[in-house]
């Protein structure tokens, strides 16, 4: 006869184990600590074999029913229920041993030797922060499209759009390691790459050739009374258009007088890579003059209040915002008017001016040119630049004022 609730509740403890089947294979034993257990007993391949399918009361009566079934349908398959359960638990084990935090730190250890340590520092600092919080504990084949998008939507609330997009590459770099050795079938960050929203594009303001003259006014004015080394290190920067970092944190052994030229340092341009700067003769006089003023500094662009240090990244904004150009002009906008400039008013050819901003991607034309080829048609450009400025200066000024820039 077939057990009921009743009957399993009421059973109690022998001085041995005993059982109560309830059909088809399927039994309660009870042990002698009271405790009791569904087993299945079936035979496959000739021997007889046991499964256990839990502890009553845990596992009811009708949820062991349904256990056996199951057993039943894989027996009618010619199919080891003991054998597929062994098989089920050792790939569960894998899912939950390959978190996607486990595979993301074993990547990093293993990439690690090839970044600098604060570049590693900064990968792991920003996994921790954003990822390993949201899907850490997931496994890495659980950790599928909406799952990366729901992710990334909250990184993005923040504003930091380049933060997000550098994490889905980081992402996608730990999916195809997973790849590699065997833990997941497909990189699922690549499906995620178009979700991702980016940046609005805002141009950093630039006046216009034309409207040259007006700045260089305001320079030689220079009504707001600002330090002699805050003017020298505007005029500086339209005469050699290099991006502020690289201006204000020059120090005087990387210039050479003698080939008027001044070399910077891989570590201070954005492409890491070294990047010579042809000076023209009124680049030189500026540095001269600066020497007189502090040369002894190491900073070319030593800070007037705390000459230890360089001038403050915000120097060049905050002048030409008391020159009156305010939301007009930036540091950075000295590159598109020098650009903009040699090309319509001294017909330079793109690659040459270009080769000379040191810009990280290919030209329109799509060719990598090589930056050093171009070192003499560079210097005689930026010659032709600094000639431009000052007869530009002059005719502003009427040729009442000292012709020194």
């Amino acid at each position: 006869m077939l057990l009921t609730n009743v009957e399993c509740k009421g059973l109690k403890p022998k001085n041995k184990s005993y059982k109560k089947f309830d059909g088809a294979g399927l039994y309660l034993e009870i042990m002698p600590s009271g405790k009791k257990f569904w087993r299945f007993r079936y035979r496959f391949d000739g021997k007889e074999k046991r499964l256990s399918f839990g502890e009553y009361p845990i596992i009811t009566l009708k949820e062991a029913r349904d256990k056996q079934l199951e057993a039943r349908k894989l027996l009618a398959a010619d199919t080891d229920p003991s054998a597929k359960r062994k098989e089920d638990e050792r790939e569960r084990k894998i899912v939950e041993e390959n978190t996607f935090e486990k595979i993301a730190r074993e990547w990093h250890d293993n990439k690690k030797s090839n970044w600098t340590e604060k570049y590693a520092e900064t990968i792991i600092n920003r996994l921790e922060e954003d990822v390993f919080p949201e899907i850490g504990k997931l496994p890495i084949s659980e950790v599928k499209p909406l799952v990366l998008v729901d992710m990334i939507r909250k990184i993005e609330k923040r504003g930091v759009y380049e933060t997000t997009r550098r994490i889905l590459q980081y992402c996608s770099q730990i999916f195809r390691y997973a790849v590699a050795t065997g833990r997941v079938e497909r990189d699922y960050a690549i499906d995620v790459k178009d979700a991702i929203k980016t940046k609005p594009v805002k141009h950093h303001a630039a006046i216009s050739p034309e409207e040259l003259p007006e700045l260089l006014l305001a320079i030689e004015q220079n009504k707001s009374r600002m330090f002699e080394p805050t003017i020298l290190a505007v005029k500086f920067m339209l005469l050699t258009f290099v991006r502020t970092n690289e201006l204000l944190k020059a120090r005087w052994h990387e210039f050479n007088f003698e080939e008027r030229k001044w070399t910077i340092p891989a570590e201070r341009m954005k492409m890491r890579k070294e990047h010579v700067v042809p000076l023209c003769s009124h680049a030189i006089e500026i540095l001269e003059r600066l020497k007189e003023l502090h040369g002894h500094r190491e900073w070319v662009f030593a800070s007037y209040i705390r000459p230890k240090n360089p001038m403050s990244n915000g120097v060049i904004l905050a002048a030409l915002k008391r020159m009156g150009f305010n939301g007009r002009m930036t540091g950075h906008g000295f590159r598109a008017l020098a650009l903009t400039t040699l090309i319509e008013k001294r017909h330079i050819p793109f690659e040459v001016a270009d080769a000379q901003l040191a810009h990280s991607k290919r030209n329109s034309l799509g060719s990598a040119y090589d930056r050093a080829q171009y070192l003499e048609q560079r210097r005689d450009m930026m010659q032709i630049w600094g000639d431009y400025i000052e007869e530009l200066r002059q005719e502003t000024l009427g040729g009442h004022i000292d012709a020194s820039m």
